[in-house]
């Protein structure tokens, strides 16, 4: 399984990355630092699912998700959301972007894994 995580801080992306190996997901792991850079590192690899944060410089989260949605290459491809971002709004502004599940930094290795098995359709 290939996951590409999207964070401005390369600790985050060092965490998510850690986090994926250890609840079963290290397969192969993409990175990057921004959406725009995202978008380049997509360019060249098909992946599994996105993990990615809501506050980059350059290209948001938000709007990179909006940018992929736009696609019909990524349909299918599940998006989650990890952020700071925790008010009710914001929560529904991703959703309605098009990201399939949300996770509000700091989080623990079980909340992400369960909601990368709920995007994957492994657990009902």
């Amino acid at each position: 399984m290939k996951i590409i995580t999207i964070d401005d801080s390369s600790t985050m992306r060092r965490i998510i990355k850690n986090t994926l190996k250890r609840i079963g997901y290290g397969d192969e792991i993409l990175e990057a630092g921004d959406g725009k850079e995202a978008l380049e590192v997509l360019e060249n690899n098909d992946v599994d699912l996105i993990i990615t944060d809501w506050n980059m410089p350059v290209m948001d989260g938000l709007a990179f998700v909006k940018k992929i949605r736009s696609d019909s290459k990524y349909d299918d491809t599940p998006i989650i959301m990890v952020t700071t971002e925790a008010a009710k709004e914001d929560i529904i502004t991703a959703l309605k972007a098009g990201v399939n599940n949300y996770i509000v930094k700091p989080f623990t290795p079980d909340v992400l894994k369960e909601k990368i098995e709920t995007v994957l359709g492994k657990k009902d």
